[in-house]
């Protein structure tokens, strides 16, 4: 079955960096389009960056010219690199596997941003 296996998360001070990562296995990783979610204390899912099996991309505004969404297909993974990183940006971070209308999740990674 499709196993997404996220890491990278962690407790930074604001202005900082992060690099997240998710390694994928057991599904056709090229044809995938992959995406990276946020979900804040209180707040729905939301959609930070998604990157098509093109190689398109897409951001949210609040992170826009901030994050950089990146895939390696040899290796079956996506990147998530975080700059510039603020307290609102604070969150579980899941990445998201979307093939044929289907899709599947991580079980998340922590991302905290103190002030």
């Amino acid at each position: 079955q499709v196993q997404l296996v996220e890491s990278g998360g962690g407790l930074v001070q604001a202005g900082g960096s992060l690099r997240l990562s998710c390694a994928a296995s057991g599904t056709i990783f090229n044809l995938a389009h992959m995406g990276w979610y946020r979900q804040a204390p209180g707040n729905q899912r939301e959609l930070v960056a998604m990157i098509t099996r093109a190689g398109s991309t897409n951001y949210a505004d609040s992170v826009n010219g901030r994050f950089t969404i990146s895939r390696d297909n040899a290796k079956n993974t996506v990147y998530l690199q975080m700059s510039s990183l603020k307290p609102e940006d604070t969150g579980v971070y899941y990445c998201n596997l979307r093939l044929y209308g289907t899709d599947y999740w991580g079980q998340g990674t922590q991302v905290t941003v103190s002030s």
